[in-house]
């Protein structure tokens, strides 16, 4: 990044937003999209956080066509605000941001949800994301071994190839994705919008933790209806975009928020099938931009521009 900004400190900075949300401190209006292109979105995520006094603004697409003209697939701008006047302090891409905030708040489901022997990661999904779900998660789980898979064979070797180097990890390619999920302890679906439900329920293992981060795209409902605990960051939003795709899941044990703030106990034994779906807080992107923007200012990194 160029920036003195260690991942503990962005886990730490995701674990207080999730604890805020669930202690109800924080405003967080469930994202609205507008959807130009198929399985394509562009989100508005407004948030605020009252203890941190914290406001502001994510304007983010993600787009499968995308790839086609050599762009990423997600793609933004964040915006933050000071809460005492409005005025705009910060502007700053978001890819970053988003592919941060969304690692740290797997590696904080580990901290609570996770078995604490687990060490088979599973990654289905072999892009940015995927590679920031496997480096984050190294840092909250005594790692092994892990299985990756992708429907794209020179993203998988690439994957392997780079993350072997970085996170000194055993990790294997499969041929498919039920070979990753089949035995693993954790795991991470990345896939994009166009994918079909592919997870079943038999692949599934004893005190296994799901952290989809498509929502329910990667499972099918036999999958999801086999869960001992199904857990959300937020209802409200997530009720909001299951009707745009048509799907259903049962109503959640809890939010995250709510483990994290101590309201409701996390995982409760070594055999519970935990599901949890943290689809995205604008309320991270907030609190990991400002952490960003102040270290930005202190290391004199940005650009000074006159708005108003």
């Amino acid at each position: 990044m160029g920036l003195d900004i260690s991942l503990k400190d962005v886990i730490r900075a995701v674990e207080t937003s999730f604890r805020e949300h669930g202690e109800k401190q924080v405003q967080m209006p469930p994202k609205p999209g507008i959807f130009p292109r198929p399985h394509a979105f562009i989100h508005a995520m407004p948030a605020y956080l009252r203890r941190p006094d914290l406001a502001g603004m994510k304007w983010v697409s993600g787009y499968p066509q995308a790839r086609k003209y050599g762009l990423p697939y997600i793609m933004g701008l964040l915006v933050l605000n000071d809460a005492e006047t409005g005025k705009p302090y910060c502007i700053m891409e978001c890819g970053l941001v988003t592919a941060m905030r969304t690692g740290a708040a797997s590696a904080v489901a580990a901290k609570y949800l996770a078995r604490r022997d687990s060490e088979t990661v599973a990654i289905i999904g072999c892009g940015e994301q995927g590679r920031w779900q496997l480096t984050v998660l190294n840092e909250v789980l005594d790692i092994r071994r892990v299985k990756v898979y992708d429907v794209r064979m020179e993203a998988m070797k690439s994957y392997v190839e780079e993350m072997s180097r970085k996170t000194g990890l055993e990790i294997t390619p499969t041929e498919t994705a039920r070979d990753a999920i089949v035995d693993a302890d954790v795991i991470v679906t990345a896939v994009s919008e166009d994918a079909k439900p592919f997870v079943r329920p038999e692949w599934l293992r004893e005190g296994v933790l799901c952290l989809p981060l498509e929502l329910v795209i990667a499972y099918t409902d036999e999958a999801i209806n086999s869960m001992d605990k199904i857990i959300v960051d937020d209802w409200n939003q997530t009720k909001l975009h299951l009707q745009t795709m048509g799907r259903t899941i049962p109503t959640p044990y809890a939010e995250l928020g709510e483990i994290v703030a101590g309201r409701k106990p996390g995982r409760e034994s070594d055999t519970e099938k935990i599901w949890d779906s943290n689809y995205g807080l604008a309320t991270h992107d907030v609190i990991v931009g400002h952490l960003i923007y102040e270290e930005a200012v202190k290391e004199g990194v940005g650009t000074q521009l006159t708005l108003m």
